[in-house]
């Protein structure tokens, strides 16, 4: 099968034929019709998170997929092949960007079948993200207001709609033609970043999602209200600034869940929540995907196909 791995760290993606992995008792074969690439990715790539996920190369890249069940383990229940599935793998075991993935079953979501692949590959790291700060986190309530970073990109599309669709007044800082996506995603307001100041127009937030770090995120400390909170996806938060302003600050890591990814799953499909996607790629073009995702600038979710 085809699949795109890394020989070590800092080194560029390169597809090759290896072989179908052999599954446990308790996993599952996917035949992998679509995967997403997620700024974890770039970062796993470089090598600068290789303290807190540490890869063993060669590396097959990814962490979200979706596609068929082609074989299931000894021991597992309530699967069976043919089954429709996304699924959110180990960052660490990696194996989305291949033909077929060796999933444990408990990863699993079954997908509806009027929903696509392609679509469906975009939502188990971003949604889930999206989710985990909202609700887990951030316990994002009925009439709060939610400061959303970066509101084109993958976590923060779905932020906006999950955001709204819980009563919370939405603010979401975006540029170019990312105002008109948050806009059109449900955010009350928007700001541009390139030509206005948030953190002089904005004051007694909720909750901040930070997906950009650096001086938003410490410029994002004033703009809480007393007892408030700061989740940031990036770098850990500066915790004497968290003091003076005395607002709750966190470093989020999204851990692969089943459970969780089965309720977003649910919640996409009650609040017809919208799967914003760049671009759709085959996987002899994940060099330019790869490029992509590692500018900064792609809106919403890259998907790459392994047809």
């Amino acid at each position: 099968m085809k699949a795109v791995r890394i020989d070590d760290y800092n080194t560029a993606p390169v597809i090759r034929d290896i072989a179908t992995p052999e599954i446990g008792p308790e996993d599952v074969l996917v035949r992998v019709g679509a995967a997403a690439l997620n700024p974890l990715d770039v970062k796993l790539q470089s090598g600068v998170l290789q303290g807190y996920f540490p890869l063993e190369f060669r590396y097959t890249m990814g962490s979200d997929i979706s596609g068929m069940i082609e074989d299931v383990g000894a021991n597992v229940i309530g699967w069976q092949k043919g089954d429709k599935v996304i699924a959110r793998l180990d960052p660490v075991a990696g194996g989305a960007f291949a033909g077929f993935a060796c999933v444990p079953a408990n990863y699993l979501v079954k997908l509806t079948e009027d929903m696509p692949l392609e679509v469906a590959a975009g939502i188990p790291t971003a949604a889930g993200t999206a989710w985990q700060v909202l609700f887990e986190m951030g316990d994002l309530g009925v009439g709060q207001t939610v400061l959303i970073h970066a509101g084109a990109g993958g976590v923060g599309s779905f932020a906006i709609q999950f955001a709204r669709a819980a009563g919370a007044r939405v603010i979401a800082t975006a540029s170019g033609d990312g105002i008109d996506i948050a806009r059109t995603l449900g955010a009350d307001q928007v700001i541009d970043y390139r030509h206005a100041d948030f953190a002089e127009m904005l004051s007694d937030i909720d909750l901040v999602i930070d997906s950009i770090g650096g001086e938003t995120q410490q410029k994002s400390f004033g703009v809480l209200r007393s007892g408030g909170r700061l989740l940031s996806l990036v770098a850990p938060p500066d915790e004497a600034l968290a003091h003076a302003h005395n607002v709750n600050a966190q470093f989020v890591f999204h851990m692969s869940d089943g459970e969780r990814l089965a309720r977003v799953v649910s919640a996409i499909h009650e609040n017809k929540v919208k799967v914003l996607i760049d671009r759709t790629v085959p996987i002899d073009q994940f060099g330019d995907a790869f490029t992509r995702q590692a500018s900064g600038r792609a809106r919403g979710k890259i998907i790459v196909t392994m047809v």
